[in-house]
């Protein structure tokens, strides 16, 4: 190969190299949402108060309404593809999702495949009961019998702060724990918030509501691993909705209570 074979074959070579550099920038997430007017977002629709499917068939919730809050801000359109807990990683991994809201945990083995954005909603373990019970501090247990289901997080939670009064009544399954509450069998439950939602839903008579925080475990967004534009900018707006009470509105919602002070 003689030399200006070789330098036109060595220019052809830098132009391919450039053109693919080029073609995967353009592909960044934010840039082909801002491009196609479109974000993809993973939502539940099958866990209440988060996402679910209402009487008209259309998916609602309070990830539901963060979903379609991030697009109205981003001006955007959005695609909510409902996913399961199994495959909402997956589903953002592969791209068929830009960002996934699905009562998504942040834990260390997690965030090896995958990036978190800002906390943008409480998901906690508390105590419900009646609206005419009151109840102010853990030393208001002394004397009521709460219900909970045996070995879970909220039974750990209760044992460390219950008084040496309260009378809790342990049952093997959640099934279990509600239909001890809901008949009245015991005055208090203790139980997620995702239980207790569904709970008060079918059963409005009992005018059950919040009563004591037992833990908080904050939802995060999930992003793939690489798109710090797209995190950044969803940081941006929940920062903002942080700061102008729209978190606390939509925890009120769906939760009953505020957002109160998430994680970064």
């Amino acid at each position: 190969m003689n030399i200006a074979k070789r330098h036109l074959l060595t220019l052809s070579l830098g132009a391919s190299l450039m053109a693919i550099t080029g073609a995967s920038h353009a592909q960044t997430a934010l840039e082909n949402i801002e491009k196609t007017k479109l974000i993809k977002i993973a939502i539940p629709t099958d866990f209440p108060p988060y996402g679910f499917v209402g009487i008209d068939l259309k998916p609602q919730g309070l990830d539901v309404e963060m979903a379609n809050y991030l697009a109205d801000k981003m001006g955007v359109k959005v695609e909510l593809v409902p996913v399961t807990s199994a495959n909402r990683i997956p589903y953002l991994q592969s791209k068929k999702a830009d960002l996934v809201i699905s009562t998504l945990g942040k834990n260390p083995e997690r965030e090896k495949v995958i990036d978190f954005t800002a906390a943008y909603s409480p998901f906690f373990q508390a105590i419900f009961g009646p609206k005419g019970v009151e109840l102010k501090s853990f030393q208001d247990l002394s004397g009521k019998s709460i219900a909970v289901t045996r070995g879970a997080i909220e039974d750990q939670e209760l044992t460390k702060v219950a008084p040496a009064g309260a009378d809790i009544k342990r049952f093997e399954d959640n099934n279990a724990t509600v239909s001890a509450f809901v008949s009245r069998q015991t005055q208090l439950i203790a139980t997620g918030v995702s239980v207790a939602e569904n709970m008060m839903q079918r059963n409005p008579q009992l005018g059950t509501e919040y009563k004591l925080l037992l833990k908080d475990s904050p939802n995060f967004i999930g992003v793939a691993k690489g798109e710090d534009a797209l995190r950044q900018k969803v940081n941006g707006i929940i920062a903002q909705a942080k700061s102008n009470g729209d978190l606390d509105k939509m925890a009120m919602k769906w939760l009953k209570r505020p957002a109160g002070n998430l994680p970064q």
